[in-house]
């Protein structure tokens, strides 16, 4: 290898996720946050979750149920 290019590698780079879960990875950070982990995605946990903002999931359901039933807002 040259030296003086490769960034500095941290074998021990702590990762902290937004649930709270911490673990070690080698990385070339030291720190690492991030927003899922393997705790708290559902694939792995097992559970389904719906993050919805705004009402989002609501009006999608709403607007499904018109066109299901033919009436609509616009015309």
């Amino acid at each position: 290898m040259k030296t003086d290019i490769h960034p500095k590698y941290h074998a021990k780079a702590a990762v902290e996720c937004a649930c709270g879960n911490k673990f070690t990875v080698g990385s070339t950070l030291e720190k690492i946050r991030v927003e899922v982990c393997s705790a708290c995605h559902p694939f792995f946990t097992g559970e389904e979750r719906v993050m919805d903002t705004g009402g989002r999931v609501e009006r999608f359901k709403k607007r499904t149920a018109a066109a299901a039933t033919g009436t609509s807002k616009k015309k």
